[in-house]
Parts: structure tokens; sequence; C-alpha cells
């Protein structure tokens, strides 16, 4: 039941959308659309199976559909992805301060920078890595780590980390389980877990973050304990 289920998902998705139709799409030019793909969801557009087209990538690779060696796809592709940050950050760095600044502008604010630059000083390091595997966020924290201006060394550092645990552990992943039978019996299914495997972070992210601030609200003092608390002048 479950199956048939994800198979009917897959079947309402763009075609371009499946990443084993995409991947064989590209025909001998494989390699290049991979990296073009990741390429693009690294920096600009949100909306692309990276996740799911790298898996597909090791498997077709362990299963000899893809004649080029694990270890120089697992290179391309990380490179693709570094790349791809680059620019997203870039893009953030120019264009971001330029609309945040705007007087007229209802949703792009000088204060969004601040919070966003503190954010990222402090968390930093954790959420560009953390980001690599998230759907649409490793797309959105690129700008934002340029429009809030991350320190670039601190920001590279991370995102080669990040690029590497992300587009070469997930390749190499797919090919280490790409000639198990119940893997390639149910790829499509291994295709939704890896998306909801790959939102698990934020969601225990976002659950700290309310545990904590729920825990700061309920010990800060009442204005009674604060005025008892005030020492008095004797005159």
């Amino acid at each position: 039941m479950i199956l048939a289920e994800t198979a009917t998902t897959l079947a309402l998705m763009p075609k371009w959308f499946n990443p084993e139709y995409l991947l064989t799409q590209f025909g001998a030019y494989v390699i290049v659309g991979l990296c073009l793909v990741i390429f693009i969801e690294s920096s600009i557009f949100p909306v692309l199976p990276g996740d799911s087209l790298l898996f597909t990538a090791g498997l077709f690779v362990a299963q000899g559909s893809i004649q080029t060696p694990l270890w120089l796809v697992c290179t391309l592709v990380t490179v693709a992805a570094l790349l791809g940050n680059v620019v997203g950050y870039l893009i953030g760095w120019k264009a971001g301060p330029a609309l945040f600044k705007r007087p007229d502008s209802k949703f792009f604010k000088q204060e969004y920078v601040d919070k966003t630059h503190a954010f990222l000083e402090k968390h930093g390091p954790k959420a560009v890595v953390l980001a690599r595997f998230v759907p649409f966020v490793r797309t959105f924290i690129t700008w934002i780590a340029g429009i809030g201006r991350m320190d670039p060394k601190k920001y590279f550092t991370y995102t080669v980390i990040g690029g590497i645990l992300w587009a070469g552990g997930i390749t190499a992943l797919g090919h280490l389980l790409g000639n198990i039978s119940f893997i390639k019996n149910n790829i499509e299914a291994i295709f939704i877990l890896i998306v909801l495997v790959s939102v698990v972070p934020i969601v225990i992210e976002w659950a700290r973050a309310r545990r904590e601030k729920k825990h700061a609200a309920t010990s800060e003092p009442s204005d009674s304990e604060v005025t008892q608390q005030i020492p008095r002048i004797e005159r």
C-alpha cells in the first residue's frame, strides 16, 4: 500500500523531478547534466531533486549504467556543489543589501540583514553544514550568508565540509547500497525516505529553539520579583 502511494506521488510530479528519468535523459553527458543540476540547486533554483539525484547517480555507477569511476563522480558533484554555494553567496553579497536598504520596501528591511548576520555569527558553521541536507534551505542559506555578510573564510570552510558530506557522501551511499535487492526493488520509496530524512535536522533545530524560548519565558522574573530585587535607597 505504501509503495503504491509512493509511486502515485512520484507520478504526479513533473518528469524532470524523477531522478532516474532525469539521468537517463542526459545520455552521454550524464555527468555534465548531473553536475549542472547540483550547481543550480546549490545556487539559484531550489526546486530540484538534489538528494535523490545524487543517490541515484551512485546507484547507477554501482549497476554499471554510469561508466565513470565512483571517486571521479563524487569529486565532480562536490566541486559543482561548492561552486554553486560560491555563486549563491556572491548573489546575496551583491544584490541583498540593495534590496534591504530600500526605504519604501515592506519586505526587505535593514533589520533583517542585522538579524541574519547575528544568527549566522552565532550558528553559522552548524547552519551551513546542516543546510546541505535540507531541501530548499540548501539554496537559501547561500543567499542569506551573503546578505548577512557572514565571514567569508568561515563560510567557505564549512561549506566545503557540508559539500563533501552531502554531495560526495550521498553519492557514495547510493553506490554502497545500489546492489542490494531491496533497495533496487523499492527505489521510489527510498527517494521519499531520503527527502523525509533530509528534513529531520531542521525539525530537531526548530524543536530545540522552541524549547529554549519556552524555557526562557518561564524563567523570566515577574514585575513584582524585579521590584523586590531593586535595593532601596536610604535617605
